[in-house]
């Protein structure tokens, strides 16, 4: 029941009984105060016909439900947009790794993202696979990678540049991503393994390998082109012991004289991979590195990527569809949705002819330190013995 005090009775005439719409203002001793209340007076609106003030209750009723409705909308589309982000990587980064990276400068990034140092690190061997095997990886859209080969903790003028240094060299990436860089010359460096672990002594570690004696092939064809370039260059300089080298054939540089096998030769030495694997396993548990089988790896890649998947602890997500065979290069190319890419032509050279003599020696050879190598790692790969 309302009464008026100093306030104002105002009415809206029309057909029937007049409309009454009372508005008064009322002292704050008249009415109980709210607690925390510090007004002074309170205005009180009612009205005379009943259904009337239910029709007004009603829309004022239905103007805060949907007020609050719409805002509740919102709040949840905030939400959900903001976690979109995470839930949207794979879309994003495909659309990103789709785009011609002519079109984006270093400096250009997505909002939500940053540059981590890596939790993943290819650290070899050389001459193995690990240029196809990161861009393999990175066909994964909870995997960026480093472009290029950063050699941080492997050259003493890049690491003492200093973490940050080397954190700019990494990719930006989503939270939740992994970031992967890859120097195959890390394995062979006595330094790299204590200063790995002084960045992150919980990082991942894939080691990729190949039956020796080809790696070992592969390693010398390698070095005879750019030696071979490199002559091209030095317009009647004396030549370098490299470009010496590339003149002599394989077998030549592998057999010494006498017929034994020339260990102190580079593509040899690398190829005994026990001699470097003690050093690994000095400083990181077994658990922390994967041996990858680079030969299987390039036959079938899928079940190479299967093991590193779980490896990395990612939702299995590479498979058959993101690969084709190319006849003409002789091995396997890459696609996703929206492209294909094959390695550069100086992956998959063609290795000269060498004696199937020597191949049998080299591989007799190798087959005590492939057995070191393999209790060391716990595994048996199965190369050929002779």
């Amino acid at each position: 029941m309302l009464g008026r005090t100093n306030g104002s009775n105002n009415r809206i005439k029309g057909g029937g009984d007049p409309l009454k719409l009372f508005a008064l203002w009322m002292s704050r001793s008249a009415m109980r105060p709210a607690e925390g209340d510090t007004s002074d007076c309170i205005l009180v609106v009612g009205i005379s016909r009943p259904k009337m003030a239910a029709a007004f209750l009603t829309v004022v009723l239905l103007s805060l439900f949907l007020t609050f409705h719409i805002l509740y909308d919102s709040a949840v589309y905030s939400f959900h947009a903001a976690s979109a982000v995470e839930g949207r990587t794979v879309e994003l980064v495909s659309q990103v790794r789709a785009t011609p990276p002519l079109l984006f400068s270093s400096k250009v990034h997505f909002p939500r993202t940053s540059r981590h140092l890596p939790q993943a690190i290819i650290i070899g061997v050389r001459k193995c696979g690990t240029r196809a095997l990161l861009e393999m990886l990175f066909l994964h859209p909870q995997i960026q990678k480093a472009a290029g080969e950063v050699h941080f903790f492997d050259r003493d003028d890049n690491y003492g540049k200093g973490l940050e240094w080397y954190r700019r060299k990494m990719p930006y990436s989503f939270r939740g991503q992994i970031t992967i860089e890859k120097s195959p010359s890390y394995f062979v460096t006595p330094e790299v393994p204590e200063r790995i672990r002084a960045m992150n002594a919980s990082v991942k570690l894939l080691l990729i390998v190949r039956e020796p004696v080809t790696r070992a092939i592969s390693d010398y064809t390698q070095l005879r082109t750019h030696a071979a370039t490199a002559s091209t260059l030095t317009n009647g300089t004396p030549r370098s012991i490299q470009q010496q080298q590339a003149a002599r054939s394989f077998e030549e540089l592998v057999i010494r004289p006498d017929g034994s096998i020339n260990e102190s030769y580079r593509p040899v030495a690398i190829s005994l991979y026990h001699t470097y694997m003690h050093r690994w396993l000095e400083v990181f548990s077994r658990e922390q590195i994967l041996i990858v089988n680079g030969d299987q790896l390039i036959e079938d890649p899928v079940p190479q990527l299967r093991r590193i998947e779980n490896f990395l602890g990612l939702e299995p997500r590479i498979g058959r569809h993101n690969f084709y065979f190319n006849h003409t290069k002789g091995f396997y190319c890459l696609r996703n949705e929206t492209s294909e890419k094959c390695l550069k032509e100086s992956k998959g050279r063609r290795h000269p002819r060498v004696s199937p003599v020597v191949v049998t020696k080299l591989r007799r050879f190798f087959n005590e330190h492939n057995q070191r190598f393999y209790e060391l790692v716990g595994e048996d790969l199965g190369w050929p013995e002779e």
